[in-house]
């Protein structure tokens, strides 16, 4: 029986320094519904495989090692005292595929993705402890912050499309499942209808689980996959062969060479999380104005800090390209809206948050699940990505603020989403450089106001 929570107090806790420690049944109880809905959400996080397989060379059962450590982790945030779902830094995943690319597939490949991921972990867990992660955002002009986020678009989108990628490979899939995701998650039309239907409303709160079901039947009817095998029994991830082969432990630490090239990427990387904190900000203030019931304590220096942990653990046991976010933000709506309705509908947040984390954790150890999902996991990846790239260009663009601020994203994305972070980021400073140096606000052309609450990196995928 979890402790019970007095009116308007905050759940309760073990303190530990800037932790604060929540059990399951201990200090909250399981929400049984989001519980149920990370079982089956779980589809959406096997989608790192194929970005595994392709861009690593890693055979499906190392892969699987990795999403299952990385289910692990994302546990941490809620029983360290962070009240969100976690998830990847969506965004920056085409980045960092462009950014690897440039090393051969083996060793000096892995040693790249290595050491991006251990410094980025370093990075925020300074941040952190320090408190200057806002200030250090604060500083990068919104011009390139526009930039970066364009460019992960652009990236995200070429991904696809390149020849002889995803789209060539599952053409009729992918045009009738993103237009399936694109139509629930930003059509007009259906955000009129779903608000009078209530079987409508819960497809919309699944985000793009109906697009990977719709892929699981329409791919094989027109054969470009093959009908799943559906297997029953636990998964068997290859956890040796990882170890042995695909990290430091057998193929030695990255040479500093590597963290030097990495950096570019890392502080690129890091723009793109600072938005989701200040979304899982802004989602749980919203959420608590409805529960006077209970205090929530979001603190962005705690998150820093667990998030920095994930990412540096996983360089060392399990290397990824998803990287390990503070937020996946279409959950942490569909958690939140929950919340909204009540005690009797969740007791916690912290209860609604770790349980759905939980239920996609059992869910990777499934294998029917894991095997009903294993041969499109290729049109989920693409359906992904392109709903990615549309939130970027859109978040993207948003961020400007005057022309001046546009056309220097513009080229910047450009440069960044064909020549890589490093290039990006040198075209973004000079260009800033050139262009505003001195600039006085009686010289800026405004485009618009930003409309508050629309700053989203991955508000509809992971």
């Amino acid at each position: 029986m979890a402790i019970k929570r007095e009116y308007g107090k905050e759940q309760p806790y073990i303190p530990a320094g800037p932790f604060k420690i929540r059990i399951p049944f201990v200090h909250y109880k399981i929400e049984w519904a989001d519980y149920l809905q990370g079982l089956l959400m779980c589809a959406v996080c096997l989608g790192a495989i194929p970005m595994l397989q392709e861009y690593l060379g890693m055979p499906f059962e190392i892969a699987m090692a990795i999403v299952l450590l990385n289910g692990v982790f994302y546990c941490a945030h809620v029983f360290l005292g962070d009240p969100v779902i976690p998830g990847w830094v969506t965004p920056a995943i085409p980045l960092l595929m462009l950014h690897i690319s440039q090393f051969p597939v083996g060793v000096e490949r892995m040693h790249a993705l290595i050491a991006f991921e251990l410094l980025l972990g370093i990075l925020a867990i300074f941040l952190g402890i320090t408190g200057l992660g806002k200030k250090m955002v604060s500083i990068v002009p919104n011009a390139m912050q526009s930039g970066i986020i364009l460019g992960a678009g652009i990236a995200a989108i070429n991904v696809i499309f390149v020849k002889g990628a995803r789209f060539d490979k599952f053409p009729i899939s992918i045009i009738i499942c993103v237009g399936l995701g694109f139509y629930l998650l930003f059509s007009n039309h259906f955000k009129s209808i779903r608000s009078n239907n209530k079987f409508l409303r819960i497809v919309s709160d699944l985000g793009i689980l109906p697009v990977i079901l719709l892929a699981v039947i329409v791919a094989p009817l027109i054969g470009e996959t093959p009908w799943p095998n559906v297997q029953w029994g636990i998964t068997k991830p290859d956890f040796i062969t990882l170890w042995k082969e695909w990290t430091i432990f057998g193929i030695g630490f990255p040479p500093v060479s590597m963290f030097i090239k990495s950096i570019p990427m890392v502080l690129s990387a890091y723009i793109v999380l600072f938005g989701d904190m200040i979304q899982a900000s802004a989602l749980i203030e919203d959420a608590s104005k409805s529960r006077p019931d209970e205090k929530i304590d979001y603190n962005a220096n705690r998150t820093h800090l667990i998030f920095g942990l994930r990412n540096s653990i996983m360089s060392i046991i399990g290397p990824d390209l998803t990287m390990c976010g503070p937020l996946w933000a279409a959950m942490q709506v569909v958690i939140c809206e929950r919340y909204k309705k009540g005690r009797e509908a969740m007791d916690s947040i912290n209860g609604g948050a770790a349980s759905f984390r939980f239920g996609t954790l059992t869910g990777y150890l499934l294998l029917p699940i894991v095997t009903l999902c294993k041969p499109i996991l290729g049109i989920a990846l693409a359906c992904t990505m392109l709903i990615q790239g549309y939130v970027s260009v859109r978040v993207g663009v948003m961020k400007a603020r005057t022309f001046n601020d546009l056309g220097i994203a513009g080229i910047m994305a450009a440069v960044l989403a064909t020549r890589g972070a490093a290039w990006g980021l040198a075209a973004g400073i000079v260009l800033c450089v050139l262009i505003q140096l001195g600039n006085k606000p009686q010289y800026d052309n405004y485009i618009f106001e930003q409309p508050e609450g629309l700053e989203q990196t991955a508000a509809e995928v992971e």
